[in-house]
Formats: C-alpha cells, sequence, structure tokens
C-alpha cells in the first residue's frame, strides 16, 4: 500500500510532463511550417507583438496585485488564519495560470499565418494547423495544471509529513491564486478584444462600408491581436483555474467523506487518464476538401469523442481497483462526460447557423436593427433551460449513484467526481476552443494580404466553425464552473464546520436571505461594469478610427497606411484600467459579506451568485454567438448578402453581442468561483470577526 501511494502521485506527475512535452512538440511542428508571403509575415508579426506587448503590460500590472496579496495572506498566516504554505501556493496558481495563457497565445500568433498559407493548399492542411495549435494551448492547461497539483501533493504529503486531511485543506486555498489570474485575464483580454471588434464594425462596416479585415480600417490589427489576448490567453487562464479548482474540491470532498487516500487521488488520476485519452483522441482530427460546416464539425467531435470514450473506460478500471466498496461513483464520473458534451450540443444549436434559432434571428433582419436585438436576447433567454436541466440531471445522478441516500458525504463526493468528469478531457475539448481564434486570425491574414478568393472562402468556413466551436467552448466553460463552485460552496461549508461553527442554512435566517440577494445581484453588477469598460474602450476606438480616415489623405483609397499602433495602444491602456475595478468586486465581496453577515451570509452570497451567474453567463454568451453566426449567415449571400440593410441590421446586433459573448458572459464564469475561493482563503478570519454580532 506504501509504495501505491508514493507511485500514485509520480505517475500523475508523469502524465502531466507528458501533456507538456507532446505540447512542445505539437508547437515546434507548427513552428516548421511556411508562413507564407511577405506580407502574410508582416502582418503576423504586428499581430504577435502587440499581442505581446499587451501582455507583457497586463501581467505587470497583475504583478502588483500579487505581490499586495502575497504580504496580506503572509501576515494572516502568522496570524494563524491560514497554512504557511498557502502565500507560496497562491503564487504559484497565479503564475501557471499566466503561463497557460501565454504559451496558448504564443502559438496562436505562430500558427495564424501559417493556417492561412497551408488553407492556399487545401482546407484539410489548414484545419491541421490551426487545431493542432489549438491542441498546444489545451494540453498546456491542463500539463501545467496537473504539474501544479501533483508537486504540491508530494512535497505537502511526503516531504512535510502532513496527514491526508491537512494536505487537502491546505490545498484548497492554492486556487485563488489561478482564479485571480483567470480574471483579470478574461475581464483584461474580453474589454481588449470587444472594444476593437466593435470599433472595426462601426466604422469600417457600417460608416464606410469596407470589410472588418480591410488593411484601411485603422482597428484590423487591433481587432486580431484582441482575438489573441481575449479568446486564447484569457480562455486558456479561464480553463486552467477550473481544471485546478474541480480536483483539488473533490479531493477535499474525499477527505470529508472518510474515503483516504485512495478516494483523493482518484480525481487526480482521473484527470491524468483525462491527458491522455486527450493526446490520443487528437490524432483522430481531419477532414476532406470541400467539406461542409456539418462535417468539419463532425471531424473536430471525432476526436473529443474518442477521447471522452478512453476516459471513461479508463476511470471505470480506476474507480472499481481503488474505491471497490464505493464503485458506482463512475456514474458519476460518466454523468460528468455527457453532460459536458451535452452542453456544448446544445450551445451549438441555438448558435450555429446550421439550426433554426439563428437562421431565424437572422430572417428577423428584416425589420431593422432592433428586431434582431430583441429576438437575439430572447434566444438567449430561451436557451437556459437546457443547460440548467442537464447540470441539475447530473447533480441528481452523481449524488445518488455515489452512495448520497446513505451518506450525504459520499453523494456531494459524487457532484465533485461529475465536475472532474466533465473537464477530465479539456485537453482536447480547450483545442477544439482555441482553434477558432487562429482561424479568425488567418482569415484575417488572408484579406490583409490580398490572398485569392479561394483562400478566403476556405478560411471562412474555417472561422465559421471557429464560431460554433467558441461559443460550444463557452458553455462547456460555464458547465464546468456551475459544477465546480457548487463543489466549492460544500468545501466551504465543510471547513467552516470543522472550525466548530454551526450554519443555520435556513432561507428563514435574516444573513443567509440577504446573502441569497446579494449574490444573486453580483454577476448583473459585475457584468454593467465590464459592458460599460467596452463600451468606453469602443468609443475611444471609434473616434480614433474616424479621426485616421479624415486626417490620413489616400487612407480609404488604400493609397496610404493606417495607424495600426495607436489603435492597439488605446485598446491596452483601456483594458488594462477598466479591469481592476471588476476584479477588485470578485475579490472584496465575500470578504465584506462575510464581515457584515457571518458565515450564513457568505453560503447564500455563494448560493445566489451560483444561481443567477450561470444563466446569465449561458444567456448572454447564446445571444452573442447566435448574433455573430446570424451577421455570418447574412453574409454567405442570405437575406441580401453583404452590404444590404439586412446586414447592417446583423452588424448593429452582433456589436451588442461582442462584448455578452466574450466579455461578461465568460467572466462571469470566472467570478463564481473566485468568490468561492476567496470565502476559502478566509474563512477562519470570518469565523473570528463576522457577522457583527448579530449573526
Amino acid at each position: 500500500m506504501e509504495s501505491f501511494e508514493t507511485a500514485a502521485p509520480i505517475i500523475v506527475l508523469v502524465c502531466s510532463l507528458t501533456a507538456l512535452l507532446f505540447s512542445f512538440i505539437k508547437f515546434y511542428s507548427v513552428k516548421r511550417k511556411s508562413e507564407g508571403t511577405d506580407m502574410m509575415k508582416s502582418i503576423s508579426v504586428k499581430i504577435r507583438k502587440g499581442a505581446m506587448a499587451y501582455l507583457k503590460r497586463q501581467y505587470k500590472t497583475v504583478g502588483i496585485f500579487f505581490a499586495i496579496m502575497f504580504f496580506i495572506l503572509t501576515v494572516l498566516a502568522a496570524k494563524r488564519f491560514l497554512s504557511p504554505f498557502v502565500p507560496f501556493a497562491f503564487l504559484t496558481g497565479g503564475f501557471f495560470s499566466g503561463l497557460s495563457g501565454y504559451v496558448g497565445m504564443n502559438i496562436a500568433t505562430y500558427a495564424n499565418t501559417r493556417t492561412a498559407n497551408g488553407v492556399r493548399d487545401g482546407l484539410n492542411k489548414g484545419l491541421k494547423i490551426a487545431f493542432a495549435s489549438g491542441s498546444v494551448m489545451g494540453l498546456t492547461v491542463v500539463g501545467l495544471g496537473l504539474f501544479d497539483i501533483s508537486v504540491w501533493f508530494i512535497l505537502l504529503k511526503f516531504v512535510f509529513k502532513l496527514n491526508i486531511n491537512d494536505v487537502m485543506t491546505a490545498m484548497l486555498t492554492f486556487g485563488m491564486g489561478a482564479s485571480s489570474m483567470a480574471l483579470f485575464a478574461r475581464v483584461g483580454g474580453g474589454i481588449f478584444t470587444k472594444a476593437a471588434d466593435v470599433g472595426a464594425d462601426l466604422v469600417g462596416k457600417v460608416e464606410v462600408g469596407i470589410p472588418e479585415d480591410d488593411p484601411r480600417n485603422p482597428a484590423c490589427i487591433a481587432d486580431n491581436v484582441g482575438d489573441n489576448v481575449g479568446d486564447v490567453a484569457g480562455m486558456g487562464a479561464d480553463l486552467y483555474e477550473s481544471y485546478v479548482g474541480s480536483i483539488i474540491s473533490c479531493g477535499a470532498l474525499a477527505s470529508a467523506a472518510g474515503l483516504g487516500f485512495n478516494g483523493v487521488l482518484v480525481p487526480m488520476l482521473i484527470a491524468a487518464i483525462g491527458i491522455i485519452a486527450s493526446i490520443i483522441g487528437t490524432f483522430f482530427v481531419s477532414t476532406k476538401e470541400g467539406a461542409t460546416q456539418k462535417s468539419l464539425l463532425g471531424s473536430l467531435r471525432r476526436g473529443t469523442y474518442i477521447a471522452s470514450i478512453l476516459s471513461a473506460v479508463g476511470s471505470a478500471f480506476l474507480i472499481f481497483t481503488l474505491l471497490p466498496d464505493n464503485s458506482n461513483v463512475i456514474w458519476a464520473v460518466i454523468s460528468g462526460l455527457i453532460a459536458g458534451v451535452m452542453i456544448g450540443y446544445f450551445t451549438e444549436y441555438y448558435t450555429s447557423d446550421s439550426y433554426n434559432p439563428t437562421k431565424n434571428l437572422a430572417k428577423s433582419s428584416n425589420t431593422g436593427s432592433a428586431t434582431i436585438i430583441i429576438d437575439g436576447i430572447a434566444l438567449g433567454m430561451s436557451s437556459t433551460a437546457i443547460p440548467v436541466i442537464i447540470i441539475g440531471i447530473s447533480v441528481i445522478i452523481s449524488y445518488f449513484t455515489a452512495g448520497g441516500m446513505a451518506s450525504f458525504e459520499d453523494g456531494l463526493y459524487g457532484v465533485g467526481l461529475s465536475a472532474v468528469g466533465m473537464l477530465s478531457t479539456l485537453g482536447i475539448t480547450l483545442a477544439t476552443d482555441a482553434y477558432g481564434p487562429v482561424a479568425d486570425n488567418a482569415g484575417g491574414i488572408a484579406e490583409m494580404s490580398g490572398l485569392p478568393d479561394i483562400v478566403r472562402e476556405r478560411t471562412d468556413a474555417l472561422d465559421s466553425l471557429g464560431n460554433t466551436t467558441a461559443a460550444t467552448g463557452k458553455g462547456f466553460a460555464i458547465g464546468s464552473a456551475a459544477l465546480t463552485a457548487l463543489a466549492l460552496i460544500v468545501s466551504y461549508t465543510d471547513k467552516i464546520t470543522e472550525m466548530g461553527i454551526e450554519l443555520n442554512l435556513s432561507v428563514t435566517n435574516p444573513a443567509v436571505l440577504i446573502g441569497l440577494f446579494s449574490g444573486a445581484m453580483l454577476p448583473f453588477l459585475f457584468s454593467a461594469m465590464t459592458m460599460r469598460a467596452v463600451g468606453r474602450a469602443a468609443q475611444k476606438i471609434v473616434v480614433e478610427v474616424r479621426r485616421q480616415f479624415k486626417e490620413i489623405k489616400g487612407l480609404i483609397d488604400g493609397k496610404a497606411e493606417a495607424d495600426y499602433e495607436t489603435c492597439v495602444d488605446i485598446c491596452t491602456k483601456s483594458s488594462l484600467k477598466e479591469m481592476i475595478f471588476p476584479a477588485a468586486l470578485g475579490i472584496l465581496a465575500p470578504i465584506i459579506v462575510g464581515l457584515v453577515l457571518g458565515c450564513n451570509g457568505v453560503v447564500g452570497m455563494l448560493a445566489g451568485a451560483l444561481i443567477s451567474g450561470f444563466a446569465l453567463a449561458v444567456m448572454m454568451a447564446n445571444s452573442g454567438g447566435a448574433w455573430d453566426n446570424a451577421k455570418k449567415y447574412i453574409e454567405a449571400g442570405n437575406f441580401g448578402g453583404k452590404g444590404s440593410e439586412n446586414h447592417k441590421a446583423a452588424v448593429v446586433g452582433d456589436t451588442v453581442g461582442d462584448p455578452f459573448k466574450d466579455t461578461s458572459g465568460p467572466s462571469v464564469n470566472i467570478l463564481i468561483k473566485l468568490l468561492s475561493m476567496v470565502s476559502i482563503v478566509f474563512a477562519a478570519l470570518i469565523a473570528t470577526y463576522g457577522g457583527m454580532g448579530l449573526f
């Protein structure tokens, strides 16, 4: 038994290093591809420089926050409110979360021009290059996440000799660094990308009547930079913290349920199996020339489905071996896997122009921009029902198959495993998502480089697929966030109970009731702050683009070059400034609520934020995705095509949807997890001083 206890964490560590090695090999296989013409190389370099300059400035800004938080956590540790390991683990969580985004964005900015050049030879070649770059992102996220977890586990268990309960209690607080970095990355990147996108659309498409990626458009480079800092770096940091949070919280639930060392190891080993399954799945992604959107999507799904099946089989063998008395928990893992696939499918149904919801949304442009906005909001609202039902069914299956009828703690462990199961194949699931921005950039480079129409048609096919996979990825991220946040709330209540505090979670308890209302309000307040931030930054871009068209002689005729750097600089400064207050809200809210309402109020706040945040995030992501694809459906020649009144109405709808789907919606799922993480980290402080003696 002792040999297994020693070997199992090392196996997990080896699997994490395998993911990193495979992503390293993929990275250099992409870099060996040809970049294309000198013009293509020049445009790609501008995008890469702009993206790296932004990320460098963002990390400097975030570094100040991490230094302050490290000092605060060190003081709390000195006062014995925290484990002395927490301040250092907070830094590693934030570092690896940021590194995940950096690596993903780095490969994306190398792959964009190579994808465009690959498409010149055929659709399949372009797809493979874009997907290879996405797999670098996905496998880097899971590799670094599991590396961080396994190293800390080995240190705490075998070097510092803590017992398993103390190990998981300490590790439970580590995710705050990852969550904090993810929120900064998502909010800052989201503001950057949507400010540039809105400016490029409103002035370029609507006012001047040129394509979004036309080199005459001063915001086109900033728009392409934004795709990388928001949809690649932001998404990578986001799912890194979901991945880490689900594994750690599930391990903590295993410890609370008395399942011992084996119960704690199971979620880590399931994640390790998922890595191997994801690597195998990547080899099954390919397509044929002239493929339809459905066949392109099918080629990506093939890899995901194979990885899911392999992960389920491997997890079953693992659970039957390590938990023979609780082997029914395999159904919790399978329910999570199936729930993730189903949420992705229904997200695609509501956002892809292959199905009626988006086609009908495009049709509503016949009567102008007002009706397409009304119908888009209605579509998003109606799309919340099915994901909520899916998550509810998954929770029920997970709870009861894990033994919830006999033991409440065992049932909650099943819910935690459901979240781990959903995220176990993140390596390939994230690859299909990160592929999208690369395809989008490839289309922009093809347009700006003046490549033949057939190249643009192929990149448009990949880009349209990318919109669907991005929307599916957001649905997956939101679903996994809901299950992870639920597991974290349970971990918080367990931690409070271990401190000897008796919780009264009745809704008639004023603290709980006020907490529920406060929590339900937070996602809306947070979304308002991020939406306004995009609006303010976009206004600056609109003014700048108008100025350049007015003052740079010959720009509109293509005889002069636009000042791209100024637009990139405006987006960078605005996004870094605007991301501070929304991030501060996520960190300060649970502390303030805890000091005023006590631990009962915090639980109410976490529950309220989870419920309203999940529904709001789904609604905003699906509305935005549907508006975007409705616009592309019209641009493909339906309802008047490009330049028609329908098209102008759809562009306005897409402009409204941009901050919905790429800034506020995705950031809300980080918010609901960050609130839980902060609550756990400051639990001892709130337990001692919270409630003002009233609650």
